[in-house]
């Protein structure tokens, strides 16, 4: 029977084992929550606290005018397909009439469709 617990994220063992709600390393004694995200994994939060990922759409909650031009994103615009990155603006993606972009997710609420 194949192990199919992922490996521990502390000294990469893959002899991890279920212990009630937790998962742990035999040979570290690291214990971590199976839905945990792994350490370093990038968690990006909308405006309202809701968590993105990759490839979800979002609505801009503010007018946002771009630097060095006089095109401003209007309040309700919808983005679809975002892409997180780390940095200052956490999100790219790409608006239509306006092209490729970086957006701060502190200036955008996730749709739920």
């Amino acid at each position: 029977m194949t192990n199919t617990l992922p490996p521990c994220p502390e000294c990469r063992s893959a002899y991890t084992y279920e212990a009630d709600s937790l998962l742990v390393c035999p040979e570290c004694g690291h214990e971590w929550s199976p839905d945990a995200a792994p350490e370093g994994a990038l968690q990006v939060r909308d405006s309202v606290g809701n968590p993105l990922a990759d490839g979800d759409s979002v609505t801009v909650i503010k007018d946002l005018k771009l630097k060095g031009s006089s095109t401003v994103i209007k309040v309700g615009t919808k983005v679809r397909g975002i892409r997180l990155v780390d940095g200052d603006h956490d999100i790219d993606c790409k608006i239509p009439g306006i092209g490729q972009i970086g957006l701060k997710s502190q200036f955008v609420k996730k749709v739920t469709d």
